[in-house]
């Protein structure tokens, strides 16, 4: 069950503030139908004498091309993503779990992989594996690479920097987020289908100096700063059963240290909360009423973590750069 008290701040509004129910009924408020206008007549007739359609116009307002945002689309063996120019991080990743894609293929070894820079992405765009070097930070992959054991060029893939955010190391990369990634794997084994969708946010927070809400975070980068820090870090969970129904799970956890006994639950927000933060749809070919009426995923499992103890050297690998071409 969603927390009572969501202890964030998504898309302008403050969460902790309200109870959920509360959210609910003023997200969910019906608006007043606004009477139509009236049709410019002049305005009408003047786009009829010209023949030009709003489109064809915008042709002679921006000839050269329009600027963007331009936001790279990539499409790999075991994972899709959406990388974000200005960030440097990706929008987010997607990849799709069942119990037959978690089987280990032969000869697949995490330590044949290395970080690599994504040469797809335009140089001056591109997230550099310097700008992580003494950063302070991990290189936090959205899609693990333990979830492609299946094929060593799945797992390579994972290694790309366009699936890669900067991640608080100890307490979170290495531990807390580490079980997050192990608990979605264990969801295979109740659920035929498991569909995730993992990215950064940049969340609002509130200075008790003077009360208002501001937007901060750090900037990465060697040279020049250029990858932002997300302050957050979203997982949105769908899975299916063997008959065919489906559940919804959103989860939205701190980029800091995160004790291990706390619940996983403490960090479940509605679905509609990071959509608003974010500015992204999920699962938009569903409608919305139906997202709405989808069941709670910590009602058909227990959300309960596992706390394993990682290997700190496995999860935070050297950096290794490619051989020049």
């Amino acid at each position: 069950m969603v927390a009572e008290r969501a202890t964030l701040v998504l898309g302008g509004a403050a969460l902790g503030a309200i109870s959920y129910a509360a959210y609910q009924k003023l997200t969910l408020k019906q608006h007043t139908p606004q009477r139509p206008t009236a049709v410019n007549t002049q305005q009408q007739q003047k786009q009829q004498h010209t023949g030009l359609s709003a489109f064809e116009k915008a042709r002679s307002i921006v000839p050269f091309g329009f600027p963007g945002p331009v936001n790279d689309l990539i499409y790999r063996n075991a994972y899709v993503t959406s990388y974000n120019r200005r960030d440097r991080n990706p929008n987010w990743v997607a990849e799709h779990l069942t119990a037959d894609s978690l089987k280990r293929g032969p000869d697949v070894d995490r330590q044949k992989s290395t970080f690599k820079e994504d040469e797809s992405i335009p140089e001056k765009f591109r997230a550099k594996l310097s700008d992580y070097f003494k950063s302070g930070f991990d290189r936090g992959h959205m899609v693990p690479a333990a979830d492609t054991k299946n094929s060593q060029i799945s797992m390579n893939e994972t290694f790309y920097l366009t699936n890669i955010a900067p991640q608080v190391g100890e307490g979170f990369n290495r531990e807390y987020w580490a079980h997050v990634e192990h608990f979605c794997r264990q969801l295979t084994k109740k659920f035929k289908d498991v569909y995730i969708f993992t990215g950064p946010l940049y969340l609002p927070y509130q200075d008790p100096s003077d009360g208002k809400f501001y937007v901060k975070y750090q900037v990465i980068g060697n040279p020049a700063p250029n990858v932002a820090v997300p302050t957050h870090f979203y997982k949105v969970i769908m899975t299916q059963d063997d008959r065919g129904h489906y559940s919804i799970g959103a989860f939205v956890l701190p980029n800091q240290p995160i004790p291990d006994e706390t619940p996983l639950t403490k960090f479940q927000v509605p679905l509609d909360a990071i959509e608003r933060g974010s500015g992204l749809v999920f699962f938009e070919n569903l409608g919305e009423d139906t997202k709405r009426r989808l069941p709670d995923l910590c009602r058909q499992t227990e959300c309960k973590l596992v706390i394993r103890k990682f290997n700190d050297a496995q999860k935070q690998a050297p950096i290794k750069q490619l051989p020049p071409k």
